[in-house]
């Protein structure tokens, strides 16, 4: 069997559940399983790495990879595919992911499969479904003659089992590759939210226009602290100036896929469908009987949300606060 090699992602020295997802999917494909783990916390996972089933895990402890940026990114995973000879590379497809692999397949001259929903691993060959067109069809992609086959795979497509705490792997701790930089990070200025991000969420609650004003987003985090769940919008709402970008699902915002996804004041164009269509569950709330969001959904409450939100809130904390 040939070695899959997995770019493990870590915040805070907490390794991230699309990489657990990735790490567990490599090791029921029956390959030898190798993670690489980047920053001053990646000592930190490596057991972690090992209980989702990397059998060695590449460990660059340099500050200098706590913050991404590109050039240093791309020379470091290089190096590691270079020692480690993997046939197969598996990332999430975060937006770390969507901007690093392209250059680092460029730089290997090698085939990559972006943004993938299913992935299928037979020995040193592998299969991936990725949508397209907002979800409308989907494409298998396979590789030829790809000396390392990039695979970027969507968060929460794959299932997560508990981790089992005998395993433990061969840690190779490896120097950072320093190259001439043309670009610098000086410094990330992090929003104030500390709630997972949309892309990592299990929960996410999205509002948009039938919200009526910007301030009454405020009924959407009351729901969304209770729940322990992320807040999102739609484009609509985003080119208001109500919210960020960074709180924006669909097509030119992010895919998401929660187990849990509840849509208030979101009537559903196709491009917001396009990125949550994977939620397991969609509960749709809008004053709109017709709107097509209730096409998609699992349940639809039809009716005003500034009245119902608060109704729902306070309901699931008497369910969960037992």
């Amino acid at each position: 069997m040939g070695k899959v090699l997995v770019f493990a992602e870590q915040s805070h020295g907490n390794l991230k559940r699309s990489s657990i997802e990735l790490l567990q999917a490599a090791a029921k494909s029956g390959n030898t399983v190798v993670a690489v783990v980047f920053g001053s916390h990646a000592g930190d996972v490596t057991a972690a790495a090992a209980q989702n089933g990397a059998n060695e895990v590449h460990v660059v402890k340099d500050a200098s990879l706590d913050s991404y940026n590109p050039e240093l990114f791309t020379a470091n995973i290089v190096s590691v595919v270079e020692k480690v000879q993997p046939s197969i590379l598996l990332a999430s497809a975060s937006s770390t992911g969507r901007d690093l692999f392209p250059r680092v397949a460029a730089r290997l001259n090698t085939g990559i499969a972006s943004d993938c929903t299913e992935l299928n691993i037979s020995g040193d060959n592998v299969t991936a479904t990725k949508p397209m067109y907002s979800g409308k069809c989907f494409a298998k992609a396979n590789f030829e003659n790809s000396s390392v086959k990039i695979v970027l795979m969507r968060a929460n497509q794959l299932p997560v089992a508990p981790a089992d705490t005998s395993k433990s792997a061969n840690v190779v701790e490896q120097a950072a590759v320093k190259p001439d930089l043309k670009t610098l990070i000086k410094e990330i200025v992090k929003g104030a939210s500390e709630k997972l991000d949309l892309t990592e969420a299990n929960i996410i609650v999205s509002g948009g226009r039938g919200l009526k004003d910007a301030a009454n987003f405020k009924v959407l985090h009351d729901l969304a602290d209770v729940l322990g769940a992320t807040v999102g919008a739609s484009r609509a709402v985003v080119d208001a100036g109500w919210v960020g970008h960074g709180m924006q699902v669909g097509q030119t915002g992010k895919t998401v896929a929660p187990t849990l996804y509840i849509a208030v004041g979101i009537s559903g164009a196709i491009q917001h469908l396009a990125g949550m269509s994977g939620s397991k569950v969609i509960v749709a709330i809008n004053n709109d009987a017709n709107a097509p969001i209730f096409q998609k959904a699992t349940y639809g409450i039809v009716g005003d949300a500034l009245e119902i939100v608060p109704k729902l809130t306070e309901e699931f904390k008497k369910a969960l606060h037992h």
